[in-house]
């Protein structure tokens, strides 16, 4: 799979991240793109993520059967030059209730310093069941400079605290700035929510 276009990648080398110490609540759509259309068949988010249409598998047909996604058959939109790109975290489930399930996974560069930014993807399988898995939607780009904790699956509302930097003082090892996100399907998109961040990540 191509990378998406317009999607900023990663790099070998940590890059300074700036968050500011308080946010106001905001919203973002991710729609979720169709496994059956071309890798380029794009929309723009409010996050600059691309996504397009995903189509739906009526509940008991043999898609809806198939296994999750397996993310280590995924090619990510993520280039990590020399280094391997890790899938810290995954978890499973039928995000838009059409019958089949999505896998979301949670992938950053390989580092042994420092925090490197995450990517959060939500992949589904082809039509064609001996084809590899694609990402089909981008919650969060490794261009927005975040990294992922407390991932987790409840329902069909996805949740993550995301970390990052007050200050480009801030050693890249250390985030001092955290959020709470939720991502939900809704009228055939992914609705984002973000409440203000904080300062204070005593105990991470």
């Amino acid at each position: 799979m191509q990378p998406l276009a317009g999607q900023d990648l990663l790099h070998t080398q940590p890059h300074p991240m700036h968050w500011l110490a308080t946010a106001t609540a905001v919203s973002a759509v991710v729609a979720l793109a169709s496994v059956i259309q071309p890798p380029d068949a794009t929309a723009t988010t409010a996050h600059g993520a691309k996504s397009g249409r995903h189509t739906m598998a009526a509940p008991g047909s043999a898609a809806s059967a198939l296994a999750a996604p397996d993310p280590a058959k995924v090619t990510f939109p993520v280039n990590c030059g020399p280094n391997r790109l890790d899938v810290v975290k995954k978890t499973s489930g039928d995000l838009d209730g059409d019958g089949t399930t999505e896998t979301i996974a949670v992938v950053r560069c390989h580092s042994v310093t420092g925090t490197p930014p995450s990517g959060v993807f939500v992949l589904a399988r082809q039509s064609d069941p001996q084809a590899a898995p694609r990402v089909v939607a981008t919650l969060l780009a490794p261009s927005q400079k975040l990294s992922v904790q407390d991932f987790a699956l409840q329902g069909r509302e996805i949740s993550a605290t995301l970390l990052g930097y007050s200050t480009f003082d801030v050693p890249r090892c250390c985030p001092d700035v955290r959020k709470s996100a939720k991502w939900q399907w809704s009228d055939g998109k992914f609705i984002q929510s973000e409440v203000p961040a904080g300062t204070s990540t005593a105990g991470v």
